[in-house]
């Protein structure tokens, strides 16, 4: 048996915490939705954080807490063995998303050296990346090296490594969002990005996307229903708080992401041509916006080199903060298994090294996975929710959530919201990405070969539920001990 661990203050585990949810889609996926729709774009997102992610933080604080178990032997201890399968979907859907999130991290750390070296100014941005992703070993060698990192800081444990690294990685990024909305404050015509940013138009908000958007950023940018909170509620401390550390969680992601917007939003509209042109740029895509047009845009600026090489550094920590706790829960949930932390550890590299080679090496590979297990963590929304459910609502509450060591009492607008809003919400939003695949592909919505289509979702959560159902009775033995393993 190891050794308990556990954070050595309640900051530390907010930093931690923190360090989870500001990762790579605060800095291109929000600034692309809000440049998208603009200022009213902010109001369901921010609506949302209060309406889902606040309260599944909540939740998985108080699982994890109270169980000292990862998600699958949290959902075994806390609803009941025969559900046991539901913590693992919700475990190896993030395992899923780990697998290719180390290449996007391998991708910043490649694209901040080629900054420091000045080549993303002496290269066209869009050869440079088709050269880069197209090559047939870079990409590989790059997810080598971001699972190492990350691989040589889960090692050490929650002290002596997630903390150490956070301590590192949190602030500096930071800093480096601060110079880079002071240097985009500085440029010329920066006020339209900002008019931009912050304009409100009524009839925005009557646009039905508008609210799908802020729901669906809100939910896979704050982490909520990841099980990575979970998994770090692990080592919280006996009397540690649940409602407000879920809270300065929540508020402190969206204020990175508000930074991210600050950063970039009036860059590309001071940068660009025209306001078409800046639009244009901005609704590239994740990987469009953060590697194309952001790169040929910032290498018209004095001093471009500095400037590209603090965004990419900035991404790179965001990225590897938030693959650190993937790794984390990972190895926590082989630790549950029986498995030292080093084994653990081990297992959990050679699986992310193997399993996200073919995202590595293929796009089109690495877009199929990002939408299959993107979408799968509505489902693991659902399943805490259910967890919440079948617990019963009103007796978490004062159980968990209404108690004196809290310093935000959770009141009957908890209960609602779980009984009521966040199941709507899941169906809703879940039917909405499942609407968007069919209109994309409306002769083959079922080719599971198509990587956007709803046929590959059906496909590959099909295996893995059928799976997981198959074996839930020997998790639930294995989880708990009965076979000697623990």
């Amino acid at each position: 048996m190891e050794r308990k661990e556990v954070f050595s203050s309640r900051w530390m585990l907010l930093l931690s915490t923190l360090g989870m949810a500001v990762g790579a889609g605060n800095i291109w996926r929000f600034p692309r939705l809000a440049g998208q729709y603009g200022g009213a774009f902010l109001i369901p997102w921010t609506l949302f954080l209060i309406l889902w992610s606040i309260p599944l933080i909540m939740v998985e604080f108080s699982m994890g807490k109270t169980t000292r178990k990862g998600p699958i032997g949290a959902f075994a201890d806390f609803v009941g063995k025969k559900y046991t399968w539901m913590g693992a979907f919700v475990a190896f859907c993030t395992m899923g998303i780990m697998f290719y999130y180390s290449v996007v991290t391998g991708w910043a750390l490649r694209y901040f050296v080629a900054a420091v070296q000045g080549t993303l100014i002496s290269t066209e941005p869009a050869a440079f990346w088709n050269q880069f992703t197209q090559s047939s070993y870079q990409p590989l060698l790059y997810h080598f090296i971001a699972l190492t990192i990350a691989s040589l800081v889960i090692v050490q444990g929650v002290v002596n490594g997630i903390e150490r690294a956070n301590r590192i990685l949190l602030p500096s990024l930071l800093i480096l969002l601060i110079i880079g909305v002071v240097r985009a404050l500085t440029l010329p015509n920066a006020n339209l990005g900002l008019d931009y940013l912050f304009g409100f138009k009524s009839a925005s908000l009557f646009n039905y996307r508008v609210w799908l958007e802020g729901l669906s950023q809100s939910a896979w940018s704050t982490g909520a229903g990841w099980g990575l909170v979970l998994t770090y509620a692990v080592y919280m401390r006996e009397k540690e708080d649940t409602t407000l550390n879920a809270f300065i969680a929540g508020f402190g992601n969206n204020s990175a992401s508000l930074l991210a917007g600050l950063a970039i939003i009036p860059s590309v509209f001071s940068l660009s041509p025209s306001p078409e042109d800046a639009l244009n740029a901005l609704q590239q895509g994740n990987q469009g916006l953060s590697f194309i047009a952001i790169p040929q845009l910032f290498s018209t600026l004095k001093g471009a080199v500095i400037f590209q090489s603090v965004f990419f550094l900035g991404l790179f920590f965001a990225a590897l903060s938030s693959l650190i706790a993937m790794f984390e829960l990972s190895t926590r949930v082989f630790m549950d298994f029986g498995l030292t932390r080093k084994r653990a550890l081990m297992v959990t590299a050679g699986l992310t090294a193997i399993l996200g080679a073919p995202s590595a090496l293929s796009l089109k590979v690495f877009d199929n996975q990002d939408w299959v297990w993107g979408l799968g963590l509505i489902i693991s929304g659902g399943f805490f929710t259910f967890a919440v459910l079948h617990y019963g609502v009103t007796r978490f509450r004062e159980t968990f959530l209404a108690i004196p060591t809290n310093d935000i009492q959770v009141g009957r607008w908890f209960d609602y919201l779980m009984k009521f809003l966040i199941p709507v919400e899941v169906v809703v939003l879940l039917g909405w990405w499942f609407i968007q695949s069919v209109q994309w592909y409306p002769q083959d919505w079922w080719n599971p070969f198509i990587p956007f289509s709803l046929g590959t979702c059906l496909l590959q959560w099909g295996i893995l539920i059928g799976t997981l159902l198959f074996m839930n009775a020997k998790l639930a033995k294995w989880i708990k001990g009965e076979n000697g393993n623990i």
